[in-house]
């Protein structure tokens, strides 16, 4: 009920040939498609009573209502009604409790009325007496009554069958053919023959028990079986001759007692409708579960038979089974049991107290070494065993019919795994410690030595497993599979078992049998043999959470038949059964786009086309498949499977394009179905469409014409730059050319200066040359005066001459013409000198403006009138007044003199 949510009360219930479960609940519809349960509601909400799965429609009847249901192209299952045609016609409160195909009509059955649906009119018919049931024999409707017997439907009619007495106020439950016979099925009377006319109880053993419970439903399987749904008692199974072969009860496993409604499907599997709950019985399975559903059993750890009694080791206990196969608990054997084995026609139980000797339901304490964990014969040594307990390894020996029991001291460890590698020597594994190699003595009186293996090569030291296969010491590993090494004294990795069994796989029974029991990381048990390549798979959902986990043990019951310890209860398993792969080809059953479900009717071979941007999300079905799941794969993306949480995948981050989505439906052992393929084609978004191209065209062609007027104006621009630019250089030509042209005329104009300077400075120079040799020639006039001047009669004439010879000398017109021609041609010379030396005297003036010129002392004296003496001493109080070093010359200085 928690998993299907819905109410709990199921009344009836179909299986349609597509595999799907059709379950009339108290709250609507259910369906179930193997993985997924979904519920519907009928338009009034009313509880529904019945129902058919029929080819692809489903019938219901309800409170005053019934019609179909059809899937329609969006895969959406619709309801139809057919009793709106004929309301007026429907009693007050009357129910359909039963619909059942007959011909090409189906009959909806009230307890008042007969409803007969041709797919096109809905016809009516009242029987005279409450209505029990309709069974179809054989082309043949009977119809059932309460106390008018039983008819035969013809021509949209009732016609009388068969009346007697004894069936007044007899619930018939249902008319089968049996052996030539009609078999009439009654709620509280048993079960009778019908032939000729004549009726007979049966003789079957059956007949007591679905008297005392109440028989509501009845079901027959092609091998002749019978299935006896009760009110009070569950399910009864028996023979073909009415012998009980199985009760299912709430006892040992349903929810509820009270069969409601029951179907057996094409596989002769068995669903029942309980008034709490929902149950399907394998019943074609060689493989059956012992269930304890009252809790005391616990978690199994060892099952065996002896004597032909089932005992079975538990946690709490050591049970056995009864005759009527009920548990009953051996008093005293409280606490853990971890192992159970036959040894010299005794049964011994390894238990948390120590080792018990097992004498039908009484124990005897053998053994008071705790932690009887497993026990194993010595190779080529008779009556003598040895046993892994908690402290260690314990000797056990029956001498003239008594067991007697030496503990091997040396090691302490729990040993929970023993394997004997030869006659003298075994292995033992320790939880967390690693594998140790011990020895014995001749006699397996004491222990030789004990060898730890932690760093001989094994992979871990953690939960280690160790098994002698084939006379091979290997060992589990959380890494994976290794073996012992003789010649080497060494562990290494067996790549033969790693590759036969599976890294992560572990044997879970004794491994020397014929057939061993491998328990699979995905949670399935394979039964392998070395020497065949056929195994029997368990892959039962059922089994997934209920396994001891750590202390999966298979137990050999006899021969081919193993049974599979489980928490509360095991799994008898018939070793010569065949593993059925039933898995199917995966149904679409939606698509949705976005939130939009689409049409699906031609989806496998149109394909599916959507937006980009949107989500698409496909659900799944496969009704017919067993403990299966789903995947998928994208061939252009990558060629991984990756599977499927429940029944629908959604495709949320695909890109633009065209893909191929292959779809199958997978189990635990690796099996698969076909694929089955989808195609679908996710536009590209519309800036990628041709809207969006003729989008790009435009903006593309308005970029151009903008592309064109910017470079045709940035072409108009760079012309009137490089105009501009070239007028620049032009008129930086021009000006460069003028200021070179000025330069030019500047420098011949400074030339001109020049030659002008250097022509009035010769000028100068022979001005002062023929002032010199005037100068000169004064004075040596001068000085022939002065020699004859007795020669003169008037001495007041000779001195007017001098005085004139003198002025003549010193004319100061004379000089003013000299200044201002050496103004001229030095015409910064008297201001420099002013300006830096401002105590010159216009005769010191005049002495370097001679000197400026390089003319020598000799030749300044007679422009000065004073002797060549006087010059030199001028010249150098004219040195000192200029403040000039003794090593700088006063030529040097006046002709290089700057600011």
């Amino acid at each position: 009920m928690a998993e299907y949510k819905a109410g709990n009360q199921n009344w009836d219930i179909s299986r349609a040939k597509d595999g799907r479960v059709y379950v009339a609940n108290h709250s609507g519809l259910l369906e179930y498609d193997a993985l997924i349960w979904k519920f519907y509601q009928l338009p009034n909400k009313t509880t529904v009573r019945s129902v058919l799965a029929e080819d692809d429609v489903v019938y219901t009847g309800s409170y005053e209502e019934f019609g179909y249901w059809k899937r329609d192209n969006f895969g959406l299952l619709r309801y139809y009604s057919l009793s709106d045609s004929i309301v007026d016609l429907i009693s007050p409160n009357e129910e359909i409790w039963e619909i059942v195909k007959f011909n090409d009509k189906i009959i909806f059955r009230s307890f008042l009325n007969i409803y007969i649906y041709d797919y096109k009119n809905v016809t009516l018919l009242k029987p005279e007496s409450i209505v029990i049931s309709c069974s179809v024999v054989e082309d043949k409707l009977y119809v059932s009554t309460l106390n008018k017997g039983i008819f035969l439907l013809k021509d949209n009619g009732l016609e009388p069958f068969y009346f007697d007495d004894s069936l007044l106020d007899t619930k018939i439950i249902s008319i089968d053919k049996y052996q030539g016979n009609l078999l009439l099925m009654t709620s509280l009377k048993g079960s009778f023959f019908l032939k000729n006319r004549k009726l007979t109880p049966t003789k079957f053993e059956i007949n007591e028990p679905i008297k005392l419970h109440q028989l509501n439903t009845f079901s027959k399987l092609r091998n002749g079986k019978m299935v006896f749904g009760t009110i009070k008692d569950g399910v009864f199974l028996t023979d073909a001759k009415g012998k009980l072969e199985f009760h299912v009860s709430k006892e040992n496993g349903l929810l509820n007692n009270t069969v409601l409604g029951q179907t057996l499907d094409e596989s002769d599997n068995l669903w029942l409708g309980l008034d709490n709950g929902i149950a399907n019985i394998e019943l074609n399975s060689s493989n059956y579960f012992f269930n304890d559903v009252s809790g005391k059993l616990g978690a199994v750890y060892d099952i065996i038979e002896y004597e032909n009694v089932i005992y079975i080791g538990t946690n709490t206990g050591l049970f056995w089974l009864n005759a009527k196969d009920k548990l009953e608990f051996i008093e005293g054997s409280q606490g853990q049991v971890w192992d159970l084995k036959i040894l010299e026609g005794d049964l011994l139980c390894g238990h948390n107290e120590g080792t018990f000797l097992v004498k039908k339901d009484k124990l005897e304490l053998i053994s008071s070494h705790t932690g009887g964990y497993t026990i194993k014969k010595i190779p080529e040594k008779n009556h003598t065993y040895i046993q892994g307990t908690y402290s260690g390894l314990v000797k056990f020996e029956k001498v003239l019919g008594e067991w007697s029991v030496k503990h091997l001291g040396e090691t302490t460890i729990p040993s929970r795994f023993l394997v004997f590698e030869n006659a003298s020597t075994a292995w033992v594994a320790h939880a967390t410690k690693g594998i140790y190699r011990v020895r014995f003595d001749t006699n397996y009186d004491t222990i030789i030595s004990v060898k730890n293996y932690q760093d001989k090569g094994i992979n871990s030291n953690y939960n280690v497993r160790v098994y002698n296969i084939k006379n091979i010491i290997t060992f589990k590993t959380n890494e994976g599979w290794q073996k012992y090494e003789p010649i080497l004294d060494s562990i290494v990795p067996s790549k033969l078992l790693n590759e036969k069994l599976g890294k992560e796989n572990y044997i879970i029974s004794e491994e020397d049998a014929s057939l061993f029991a491998l328990k699979n990381k995905n949670g399935s048990i394979n039964f392998k043999s070395f020497s065949s390549d056929e195994d029997l798979v368990l892959s039962d959902g059922f089994l997934k959470n209920r396994y001891v986990v750590g202390y999966e043990n298979v137990s050999k019951l006899k021969d081919s038949i193993y049974a599979l310890n489980l928490d509360n209860g095991l799994m008898i398993v018939n070793g010569n059964s065949k593993s059925t792969i039933n898995l199917n080809k995966p149904i679409i059953d939606a698509v949705f786009i976005g939130n939009e479900r689409i049409n699906i009717s031609n989806v496998i071979s149109e394909g599916v086309s959507f937006k980009y941007g949107k989500n698409m999300m496909v659900a799944l079905s496969s009704p017919n498949s067993k403990n299966h799941f789903f995947e998928y794969n994208i061939s252009e993306i990558n060629d991984l499977w990756s599977r499927v949480d429940g029944n629908t995948i959604d495709f949320s981050s695909l890109k633009d394009g065209d893909y191929t989505i292959d779809f199958r439906t997978s189990d635990i052992s690796g099996n698969m179905s076909p694929s089955q393929t989808l195609m679908i084609e996710i536009l590209p978004p519309w800036y990628r469409d041709i809207w969006g191209f003729l989008l790009y065209l435009i903006l593309g062609l308005a970029l151009v014409l903008v592309f064109y007027a910017m470079h045709h104006k940035k072409i108009a621009k760079e012309q009137r730059l490089i105009k501009i630019k070239y007028q620049r250089e032009q008129q930086k030509l021009l000006r460069e050319k003028t200021l070179e042209n000025e330069k030019q005329i500047v420098q011949l104009k400074n030339e001109s200066l020049q030659n002008e300077i250097k022509l009035k400075s010769k000028q100068l120079a022979n001005n002062a040359m023929a002032l010199v040799k005037k100068n000169e020639t004064l004075q040596d006039i001068k000085r022939e005066l002065t020699v004859n001047k007795d020669g003169f009669n008037n001495y007041y004439v000779f001195k007017k001459l001098l005085k004139k010879l003198d002025n003549s000398i010193l004319h100061k017109d004379e000089w003013e013409v000299f200044e201002n021609n050496f103004s001229q041609v030095h015409d910064e010379f008297f201001g420099l000198l002013k300006a830096k030396h401002s105590k010159l005297t216009p005769k010191d003036l005049k002495i370097c403006a001679y000197i400026k010129m390089n003319l020598s002392s000799k030749e300044i004296a007679p422009l000065m009138n004073i002797s060549i003496r006087g010059v030199e001493t001028h010249r150098y109080r004219l040195k000192k007044k200029l403040d000039l070093e003794n090593d700088i010359s006063l030529v040097d200085y006046l002709l290089n003199i700057k600011i």
